[in-house]
């Protein structure tokens, strides 16, 4: 399952803008714009502080949150979120209004388990693909992640969506071809240059 909801405080915003944008920032805030559900947009202001802390603590994506706007409550999904290329704050958030039976499009982590059981364990090397699978999901009930078993996994093996059991009620957004996750591969070895081993072989004696 997704990890638990939280609830985020904001307040309407009338001004839009980059001034506005900017004054916000130096207020510990951030705009952000709630859309979706075939309703008008709302334009909210957001603490940065809080937001941050929710992306740093992961699943900030896949995690069904409550915005209070005023008194007014949304619940909402993050969909995008961006950061100042050069000092790296939060700048913006978007948020998609969901209710239970909302059908939703996100990115899930793929996790790996039983490593030890497969030949990885023998200098096989895990070579991931997709750390993320974009998928259909309920917005009630997104999983945290989507789980590969690794047992019994061999060196040159391919491990594609089908080889996967996924979730209840997701659906993988590519359908047209089983798509790779992951391969195992052989250790790589340093190769000596023949043509220089004789010669290598000559100053030393």
């Amino acid at each position: 399952m997704s990890k638990e909801s939280y609830e985020l405080k904001a307040e309407a915003r009338e001004r839009v803008g980059k001034g506005s944008s900017r004054e916000l920032r130096r207020n510990g805030l951030i705009p952000a714009v709630i859309y979706g559900d075939k309703q008008a947009p709302i334009s909210i202001a957001i603490s940065t502080n809080e937001v941050t802390k929710r992306v740093q603590a992961g699943g900030f994506m896949t995690t069904v949150a409550t915005i209070d706007v005023d008194g007014k409550k949304y619940k909402v999904l993050p969909k995008d979120y961006q950061r100042d290329p050069v000092r790296d704050f939060m700048v913006h958030v978007d948020f998609l209004r969901v209710s239970g039976n909302s059908q939703v499009t996100v990115e899930i982590p793929v996790h790996f388990i039983n490593e030890d059981k497969s030949e990885i364990k023998k200098g096989g090397v895990l070579n991931i693909v997709r750390h993320t699978v974009e998928a259909h999901v309920p917005a009630n009930d997104i999983p945290e992640a989507i789980t590969v078993d690794l047992d019994g996994a061999k060196i040159g093996d391919s491990i594609h969506i089908s080889n996967v059991k996924l979730p209840k009620n997701v659906s993988p957004v590519i359908t047209d071809r089983d798509f790779t996750i992951a391969t195992i591969v052989p250790p790589t070895v340093a190769v000596v240059d023949e043509a220089e081993a004789p010669a290598e072989e000559a100053s030393e004696e």
